[in-house]
């Protein structure tokens, strides 16, 4: 392994948790105020095991399992250094993004959860990374099963299809030529692509759920209140999905 900087184990310059401190699943919202929301309100017993950068990580039970959630942060390049991490230094098998995204194509509907089968992307995160040179990377059909089982058997709509991870949130408007592959894609979000390459090059399982917060077509948006408030399912279904991993 080639670092920017020495090699490194656990703790690591981003997480001061100590080796055994995160169970074998991470939930990993985006946004680590999120994380530390999930952990005060489903977890029992939940402990604090990183504040490095102000990127929390809690380790607690939920219904007598352990299971851990840490914030990614925004974007490939910071979910591509904490899964990494995660997976590389600390044990972890199995990582499950939990984030928001907007709808990719006009069908979508505000609050829908999209679990992602693929992840396309134009970065160069996986060439850059481990010398992948396709646009697509699979999630675990593994882990996908057992979410999609668990949303059966509690009754929770959810969307399966392809997500494409962007590396710019704002663009300036010009014209530009649309990817083929974006007649697949359902949702619009920035990790998934990083998280999966990292699990392919680590021999680890990820996946990915957003719950859908704007749609371009019919400009509905969530407000940010309810952005922070209103995704209660997603967490409950990753929660459930989780702890049978």
């Amino acid at each position: 392994m080639t670092t920017m900087g020495f090699h490194r184990g656990a703790p690591t310059p981003h997480n001061e948790a100590k080796p055994g401190d995160f169970a074998r699943t991470v939930l990993m919202p985006g946004d680590p105020i999120r994380a530390k929301f999930i952990a005060e309100n489903y977890l029992t017993n939940p402990v604090c095991v990183n504040q490095v950068r102000g990127m929390l990580g809690y380790t607690g039970e939920y219904k007598g399992q352990k299971i851990s959630v840490m914030g990614s942060g925004m974007g490939m390049p910071s979910m591509g250094i904490y899964s990494y991490e995660l997976f590389a230094f600390y044990g972890v098998e199995n990582i499950i993004r939990i984030g928001t995204a907007g709808a990719g194509s006009p069908d979508i509907k505000i609050m829908d959860v999209i679990l992602a089968d693929k992840a396309y992307s134009d970065s160069s995160y996986a060439l850059e990374q481990h010398g992948f040179t396709g646009n697509c990377l699979p999630a675990s059909q593994e882990l996908n099963d057992i979410i999609i089982q668990t949303a059966a058997d509690t009754d929770l709509h959810i969307v399966v299809g392809a997500v494409r991870s962007g590396s710019v949130f704002y663009k300036e408007d010009m014209p530009r030529e649309t990817p083929a592959y974006m007649s697949e894609v359902k949702g619009l979000e920035m990790e998934a692509y990083a998280l999966f390459c990292n699990a392919k090059a680590l021999g680890k399982k990820a996946a990915c759920m957003v719950t859908v917060t704007d749609n371009q077509w019919t400009k509905e948006a969530l407000s940010p209140e309810a952005r922070a408030t209103h995704l209660g399912n997603m967490f409950k279904l990753a929660l459930e999905a989780g702890i049978k991993m």
